[in-house]
């Protein structure tokens, strides 16, 4: 069993990775090889929720790597592996052979591969080495059509803004070898002491609610909305986005230790559902909306993890990565066959090819959170928890569930006006359907109130985890305003929202976060690029320059001046040296008799002539 995790984790990351690699040459067989390697990771995903293996393996010192599937990451990875199956299924059909394909689907398995590895991570470390790659790939993969600057401007912008919360993850994971060394598992952060446990638990919050795109960091959602549809439609249902309240839901006992984490968790999440559902409603376009209404329903797990509710936020996230999925696919269907993406635009589009657009509805009312759909009981759950946490709370949430119901059935009222799309489009690619059916059907699988099987194991999982149940009239005053809500949304059309135009527009520019995070975030860091990069060249090249230039020249005045001093004084001790050589040979030359006798007559000499003297 121990091989089986290994495998889900390193087989689509490896497989991803060589693909990347790979280049053009790979493109022919690369969508065949993915699909393949999904459909494997499926499977081992479903063995590994059944049988719930754990790893261990040497990593740093008194950090090891440790991977295990539990109740809530055996759910997830199921989910994962679900959702870019067929979003690669998808993809076959919607990229052609002028694409970058295997670059593509390098990409894509490597970012389900990251994500699987950050839902299974039990510790700190292996987390953080999967919040990172999948923070790099989701890069990549929105700047996929790199050659269009709009493009990589807003990859830059949404990776510039989750990095920036993701160096709260770094503060928790400092926080917490502060506190106590050790192996810094996720179940044991609530054990930190004070002041550890508070930096620990804003570490947490801040770059949980950066990855899931809630306020205040909801704006780069829209900026990612530059990437291929398929892109989207993984990273906003099952992967990265959902990351953040995975996070949160998985350290529920974190924020419940520190005494502010989760009243904090369950205030922005409601905060976010409602902010960004009023967005949502506001926007005119397609995929705009279904970002906007991305934000708004993690929001509800958010809340959901904040106030305890881990099943109603579970049920929630799995509902939600079916429902929007579907929908961003079924955008990507349209923009390919009509080459926009504007509601305006659509109207009628659901008419003119209508499996299409009855799935797009069955997504549209998932999201709605109507009766008997998935979202519709998930709510439900949650806001239970909320309700035992306090009556404003529960009313907030359920506020922004009446939100759902409105902007989604916006999107119906437009798809099926009677009125055809502009012509000169092309027609929808063929083999789009079938993926998109597994997901309407994955929309009314995980309904409990259609399957009481489901019913059954969701109450059975709330009593032994002493969850709050929703009542019976919970599910009636949720399911009325969502039907009332969804009536006057249809009844209302397309009439403006708002009398002031200027809220109006402020609410389609995401209520200027956008705005003041590239004035605050965005552009002082290009900036301080800019003046680094400045620095280097004009700076640090110039010095370099100098320097080689200094030492050419150093080199050239020593080979001129100091080699020939040397050189005169090498020679002229050369020559003081032969010179006395020679005289030093000739003691040698067989008359020392003669200098000898020599010397006694030079000394006779000497001593007659001081005789003499005296």
């Amino acid at each position: 069993m121990n091989l089986l995790l290994w495998l889900l984790v390193g087989l689509p990351s490896a497989t991803g990775t060589l693909l990347a690699l790979a280049g053009r040459a790979a493109d022919r067989w690369a969508p065949g090889v993915a699909v393949v390697v999904s459909v494997v990771s499926l499977g081992l995903a479903v063995t590994s929720a059944l049988h719930r293996p754990a790893v261990e393996a040497p990593f740093l010192y008194r950090l090891p790597l440790r991977l295990a599937v539990d109740g809530l990451s055996g759910v997830l990875i199921v989910t994962v592996t679900a959702v870019t199956l067929t979003v690669l299924l998808f993809s076959t059909a919607e990229f052609g052979a002028d694409e970058a394909r295997a670059r593509f689907f390098g990409l894509m398995l490597l970012f389900a591969g990251s994500m699987l590895v950050t839902v299974t991570a039990t510790t700190l470390p292996v987390l953080l080495m999967g919040w990172e790659v999948m923070g790099a790939t989701s890069w990549a993969l929105i700047g996929y059509w790199w050659r269009e600057p709009e493009r990589t401007v807003a990859a830059d912008t949404a990776f510039l803004a989750t990095r920036t919360a993701d160096l709260g993850l770094y503060l928790a994971a400092g926080a917490a070898l502060a506190a106590a060394s050790g192996p810094l598992t996720l179940a044991g952060l609530a054990s930190a002491p004070e002041p550890w446990l508070s930096f620990v638990t804003a570490g947490i919050l801040v770059s949980a609610l950066g990855k899931s795109a809630q306020l205040p960091f909801s704006f780069w959602l829209s900026k990612a909305m530059q990437g291929p549809s398929p892109v989207s439609a993984l990273l906003h249902s099952a992967a990265m986005v959902v990351a953040g309240a995975y996070l949160l839901l998985r350290t529920g006992t974190l924020l419940a230790a520190s005494g502010w984490g989760a009243e904090a968790a369950a205030w922005v999440g409601v905060a976010t559902a409602v902010a960004l559902g009023i967005v949502a409603v506001a926007q005119s376009d397609f995929k705009q909306l279904l970002a906007a209404s991305t934000c708004a329903q993690i929001g509800f797990m958010v809340l959901a993890a904040g106030t305890g509710a881990t099943t109603g936020g579970t049920l929630q996230l799995m509902a939600h990565a079916a429902a929007k999925s579907l929908l961003f696919l079924v955008a990507g269907v349209w923009l390919t066959a009509w080459g926009t993406q504007a509601l305006p635009a659509l109207r009628g589009a659901a008419r003119s090819h209508r499996p299409v657009g009855v799935l797009c509805t069955v997504g549209a009312l998932s999201l709605a959170g109507l009766p008997p759909l998935s979202l519709w009981a998930a709510k439900d759950v949650l806001l239970a928890g909320a309700l035992g946490h306090g009556p404003w709370l529960y009313a907030t949430g359920l506020a922004a569930a009446v939100l759902s119901a409105v902007y989604s059935v916006k999107i119906m009222w437009f798809v099926w006006r009677p009125v055809t799309p502009a012509e000169g489009g092309r027609r929808i690619p063929r083999g789009v359907v079938p993926p998109l059916a597994l997901l309407a059907v994955a929309c009314f699988a995980l309904t409990p109130a259609a399957f009481p099987p489901v019913r059954d194991a969701l109450t059975d999982y709330l009593d032994a985890q002493g969850q709050s149940q929703p009542h019976l009239w919970e599910f009636a005053v949720s399911g009325a305003l969502a039907l009332a809500s969804a009536a006057l949304a249809w009844a209302w059309g397309d009439r403006p929202l708002a009398s002031s135009t200027r809220a109006e527009r402020l609410c389609r520019g995401w209520l200027g976060l956008e705005s003041a995070a590239h004035v605050l975030l965005v552009s002082p860091v290009l900036r301080i690029a800019e003046a680094a990069a400045v620095f280097d060249d004009r700076v640090l090249d110039r010095a370099v320059d100098t320097c080689a230039r200094s030492t050419v020249a150093l080199a050239r005045w020593t080979n001129g001046s100091v080699e020939r001093a040397v050189d005169t004084a090498v020679d002229g001790v050369a020559t003081a040296t032969r010179w006395s050589a020679r005289w030093a040979r000739r003691p040698q030359t067989g008359q020392l008799h003669q200098y000898l006798a020599q010397a006694v007559a030079a000394f006779s000499v000497i001593a007659v002539v001081l005789v003499l003297v005296r």
